[in-house]
């Protein structure tokens, strides 16, 4: 590329370019505005989202993130723009999901003065970024630019953020622009020891309980064809995390179903009569193992994880990967022998049916008058043919799409994990269905954390986006709510939620909905939602106390679950 003199502004837009961005997250103010006025040239090379909020454009990038791996942009101001992205940074960043967030900043005389939305963003975002940089003249940019694509999505892939003083971006420069592929002492990734690989398949073949449990690191690394291929292989049963849901589709023989406080009964008891467990990108959450020094007593841990610092960190291992789980599963496939665990499978198998008398058949084919959250996220998935992508807040409605809600193609399942931020999904929706405009986008949200972000309509809206959203509606705060009944004597202590009129809300900002709280409303109202051309919003009036089961409890063993109050 020929040099040629261009301001910091259209620096950084040009380097957007050169990495390919189409699509950017962000809200103007007054420390970013030179970069706005460089973007308005580029209108038809990049398409830019006016959120409502800062937060609606971090999370609107993690969702675009999410669906299609590449780096989600957003830009915001100094100041309270800047402070406005970080709960969506810290949820990036635990969930590793990568993001390149740009921030204005006051000139870099102004520096330290506390002038005018003048904030320490770089200093502030330090625990919860891959990396940061303040750039103070205009030269620096391009390669600043090129180096925080490169962190955000090499290796265990995360947010970055770069603070642009206005005297950096109204400078000028001569402009050039080279990719970065690597940066002295960062090593994204170490390579695969065959030893340890061969270390890993001698426990493989030897165990007569094996158990596969995958993370998000299988979707990060493009492993889904490798996890498959390995779990055949080995006749292995799988289990997922939360954020792993949908590497395996749903109906694989293998597929065993979910972990966690609120995953399926079998995976949770079969963990302590497992005699191996092998995890492949996922970090042992405390959500996962439940009571540490009760967690899978009976069993070897093979553990195969990109980030070395994840390992041994809260579960000991006996033989660990480190490296990419791509080419960690490929190696370990073409090192195991052939096996079959029917025998442990229909261990499975037996819970599941357990499970599905006590727990499922109640949850999606109630007898009871009241509308349950399982019947509608089991009919949603129904009615979409299990194709969707599915975005979901947090709570009890999150763990009921995750148990009922259905997928046959991987990145379709984008929720908050590890932070397990409200008010995440609604943007979140938007960035999905930008990332994967060809695909149908349910975003099913409590009515809690959808009048947290309930703004991000607007947006929706304005670009005429066709999300379906489906808000549950109990009138209370479910989860907590939940704890409170099981465990604190049904002291429902400030979660009961007086809520506005949501179609009403709806169709101000230009969104057609309505409500359902009958049953035989129910699916012609689900059909009604898909069949619109462009966004719906759909409320439907759930039971007050419709809980989430199994559950266990906090501090018990993942053997102590519970299938009923």
């Amino acid at each position: 590329m020929t040099a040629k003199k261009v301001t910091g502004s259209e620096a950084v837009i040009l380097s957007l370019l050169e990495e390919g961005v189409d699509t950017i997250f962000g809200y103007p103010g007054g420390a970013i505005m030179p970069v706005y006025d460089a973007l308005y040239d580029h209108d038809k090379n990049v398409k830019h989202i006016l959120t409502r909020h800062e937060q609606g454009a971090v999370h609107g990038a993690q969702g675009y993130a999410r669906v299609t791996g590449k780096p989600g942009i957003c830009f915001a101001t100094s100041g309270p723009g800047a402070t406005n992205l970080l709960t969506g940074i810290a949820d990036a960043m635990i969930d590793s999901t990568p993001l390149v967030c740009i921030t204005g900043q006051v000139a870099s005389p102004l520096l330290g003065t506390d002038a005018f939305q003048e904030s320490d963003i770089v200093g502030m975002s330090i625990p919860v970024t891959k990396w940061n940089y303040q750039v103070t003249t205009p030269e620096e940019i391009p390669e600043a630019i090129a180096q925080a694509f490169y962190v955000a999505n090499s290796g265990r892939p995360g947010p970055v953020l770069i603070d642009l003083t206005k005297d950096a971006q109204f400078g000028e420069l001569d402009f050039e622009y080279k990719k970065c592929t690597k940066i002295r002492s960062y090593l994204p990734e170490m390579p695969v020891d065959p030893h340890d690989v061969k270390a890993a398949a001698d426990l493989i073949d030897v165990a007569k309980k094996p158990m596969v449990l995958f993370g998000h690191g299988i979707i990060i690394g493009r492993a889904e064809d490798e996890l498959k291929a390995f779990v055949e292989k080995t006749g292995i049963p799988a289990a997922w995390t939360i954020l792993g849901l949908s590497a395996l589709p749903t109906d694989h023989p293998q597929n065993v179903g979910m972990l966690g406080m609120h995953g399926n009964y079998g995976p949770n008891l079969l963990t302590n009569e497992a005699d191996l467990i092998i995890a492949v990108g996922m970090r042992f959450d405390d959500r996962v193992t439940g009571k540490v020094s009760e967690y899978a007593k009976k069993a070897k841990i093979v553990h195969i994880e990109i980030d070395p610092a994840e390992v041994d960190k809260i579960i000991k291992t006996d033989v660990t990967v480190v490296g990419d789980a791509k080419k960690a599963l490929k190696m370990l496939t073409a090192n195991v022998k052939e096996n079959n665990h029917s025998e442990w499978m229909e261990e499975f198998h037996k819970c599941m049916e357990i499970e599905r008398e006590k727990v499922i058949d109640k949850d999606i084919h109630p007898t009871k008058p009241g509308l349950t959250m399982g019947e509608v996220i089991n009919l949603a998935s129904e009615k979409t043919n299990h194709d969707a992508i599915l975005v979901t807040d947090v709570g009890q409605h999150q763990m009921i799409a995750q148990r009922y809600f259905k997928f046959k193609h991987s990145r379709s399942n984008v929720t908050s994990g590890g932070l397990g931020t409200m008010g995440f999904c609604l943007p979140a929706s938007m960035g999905a269905q930008l990332g994967a405009p060809n695909r149908t986008v349910i975003a099913v949200i409590g009515d809690g954390g959808f009048q947290m972000t309930i703004q991000e309509l607007g947006t929706i809206a304005q670009n005429k986006l066709p999300v379906k959203i489906i808000v549950l509606n109990n009138h209370f705060l479910g989860m907590v709510r939940q704890w409170q009944q099981l465990f604190f004597e049904k002291r429902y202590s400030f979660t009961e939620l007086q809520n506005p009129d949501f179609i009403t809300i709806g169709k101000g900002f230009g969104i057609d909905g309505h409500s359902v709280d009958k049953r035989e409303d129910l699916e012609s109202g689900i059909q009604k939602m898909l069949d619109h051309d462009g966004p719906y919003l759909l409320e439907v009036t759930i039971e007050k106390e419709d809980n989430v089961f199994p559950m266990v409890p906090t501090g018990a063993s993942v053997s102590d679950v519970m299938l009923e109050p």
